[in-house]
């Protein structure tokens, strides 16, 4: 907390830029010119008669002041009004901590409305969307092999309903009248396309060009891991308690989510048992393919020089914490220094930074909450497919919130130049979209 006690004793030269509007944020606080109207706050100018209106409504503070309008970020208004919230004065007069208090941002109520009672028709006709950048193999010899386009969309189609392959039969023969699919595969093909090596690399693709509609939204990203569980047991003979022992084995699925609308842009499945830290390297570089990366967000299971030093040369800023037992030497790694420091002196700031990684988690909290947390499946293959299917369902539905509340255009398409095959579906999606937005 910057200490401000006369505010004639301040040297302003001597003021950073990135502390003057803290600094003038506290001294607005402190004569007391904020007060609360309908959920608004009311801030009185400094130098003039004005009152300037700060809302916390969204994912960011706004201000209608020009100083906000033109930089997008906190201004002094902003800081004020967060001095007012998170401390209070006793009745000694002494400046204390306000405990258990933080500031919390509404939901935009309309649109998430908008996008949950009509998101399972929005997302067969987005799912049909992307599936149509799948190519079919060349047919040989043999049986005709089914469509790839209709596999995939019937696999995701599941996973979404959350029913067995027997009781999702029904949903699949809607899908066909809707001309959503060419035929309706038996539930035992179904099964057996689930335990295909071969369809893990389609439906990787699927999920990185599902998130490309949001690539011009998301600029801060944050990484972190989970674990899904499974029906399958590791067993051992434990020879100090002389019997046999078991233990379920657990998939950890590594995501590197946007903060913004938690859409996943970079992901690794692996055993339960793996370390976090090694698997950035690998998800970061990935993001950096489709996206630009201002900040990158991790726990202190990532803290290492080499995740720094990558994060850096991606032209991003590392908001990593430091363990206890680190220290500031550089080691031939600058930016472990740099950040060191700025975690260390200027903590509140940091945090600000870091506590976006908290949406990652809520990323976990939205799949295993709508799309379960064990995996059915019995085979390694057919769970490590269940659990990526996970992740694309669920990055349709970040897809979906955001056409709502954002107006973005869903068209999924690798590169930039393909021509798009599926132009009738396309067309039938936009109307729809248009539709529920009117």
């Amino acid at each position: 907390m910057i200490k401000v006690n006369n505010p004639q004793q301040i040297n302003w030269k001597n003021v950073k830029p990135e502390d003057y509007r803290q600094i003038r944020g506290k001294l607005i606080y402190q004569n007391g010119k904020i007060r609360q109207e309908n959920k608004v706050w009311i801030v009185n100018s400094q130098t003039s008669n004005r009152e300037y209106k700060v809302s916390f409504n969204g994912h960011e503070p706004t201000c209608n002041c020009p100083d906000c309008s033109l930089r997008k970020s906190k201004c002094k208004h902003i800081h004020a009004v967060e001095f007012y919230i998170k401390r209070q004065i006793d009745n000694n007069g002494k400046l204390t901590e306000t405990k258990g208090m933080k500031i919390t941002y509404s939901q935009d109520w309309k649109a998430y409305n908008k996008s949950q009672t009509n998101e399972k028709l929005i997302f067969m006709k987005l799912l049909k969307d992307l599936c149509s950048n799948i190519e079919q193999p060349i047919y040989e010899f043999g049986h005709p092999s089914v469509s790839f386009q209709d596999m995939a969309f019937c696999m995701a189609y599941k996973i979404y309903s959350t029913l067995s392959a027997r009781r999702f039969m029904s949903d699949l023969q809607i899908a066909k009248e809707m001309g959503l699919i060419g035929q309706v595969p038996h539930y035992n093909v179904l099964l057996k396309y689930f335990n295909d090596k071969g369809f893990s690399k389609i439906i990787q693709e699927l999920i990185i060009l599902s998130s490309l509609p949001l690539k011009e939204i998301e600029n801060d990203f944050a990484i972190d891991s989970s674990g899904f569980s499974t029906c399958r047991f590791t067993r051992w003979f434990d020879y100090k308690w002389g019997k046999d022992k078991k233990q379920r084995i657990w998939l950890k699925a590594h995501i590197n989510a946007g903060v913004k609308t938690n859409i996943i842009t970079s992901f690794k499945i692996t055993e339960g048992t793996e370390n976090d830290s090694p698997q950035l390297s690998e998800l970061v570089r990935k993001t950096a393919e489709n996206f630009n990366i201002s900040e990158q967000s991790g726990d202190k299971a990532y803290c290492s020089k080499n995740n720094m030093a990558l994060i850096e040369e991606l032209g991003a800023i590392p908001f990593i914490p430091f363990k206890k037992n680190v220290t500031g030497k550089r080691g031939g790694c600058a930016i472990w220094k740099k950040m060191y420091h700025y975690f260390i002196y200027r903590n509140e700031d940091f945090m600000s930074h870091y506590n976006k990684r908290s949406n990652v988690e809520t990323t976990f909290h939205m799949i295993k909450a709508k799309f379960e947390e064990r995996l059915r499946s019995k085979s390694e293959t057919s769970q490590v497919n269940e659990l990526m299917l996970k992740l694309l369902c669920h990055n349709i539905c970040c897809v979906i919130q955001s056409i709502c509340e954002l107006g973005i255009k869903a068209e999924f398409c690798i590169e930039e130049t393909r021509e798009i095959k599926q132009t009738e579906s396309l067309e039938n999606s936009a109307l729809l979209v248009g539709a529920i937005k009117d």
